[in-house]
């Protein structure tokens, strides 16, 4: 998946895009770690049981803090999956929007609808 000005998850209607006021500091205070390359990546686990199984939220965003990924994927990391659909649905999504919600209140996220 190629960054982009504005994502959205699988399955979700919801468009969100990176804030115009999205700063560094604030991608490290929230658990975003700093690659080699730049680019800053935040992995969250959507299972509130445990952090090493089900689905996991990803989000990277550019060295240039002009675009981003948005993915719900696979435990491993190497499938998008829509969270949505199945029999743990509602604590996955439940786990999502509050991950979401932080992002927006921190200025790194906004939802664009």
């Amino acid at each position: 998946m190629a960054y982009q000005k504005t994502a959205k998850i699988l399955g979700d209607q919801t468009t969100y895009r990176l804030s115009d006021n999205v700063k560094k500091y604030a991608l490290r205070d929230t658990g975003f770690i700093e690659t080699k390359g730049g680019k800053f990546q935040l992995e969250r686990s959507l299972d509130p049981a445990s952090p090493f199984k089900g689905f996991k939220l990803k989000v990277v965003v550019s060295a240039d803090l002009k675009s981003f990924k948005l993915v719900t994927t696979t435990a491993n990391g190497l499938k998008e999956v829509n969270i949505f659909n199945g029999k743990d649905a509602t604590a996955n999504v439940e786990q999502l929007n509050y991950i979401l919600e932080d992002l927006i209140s921190r200025q790194i996220l906004e939802k664009v609808q």
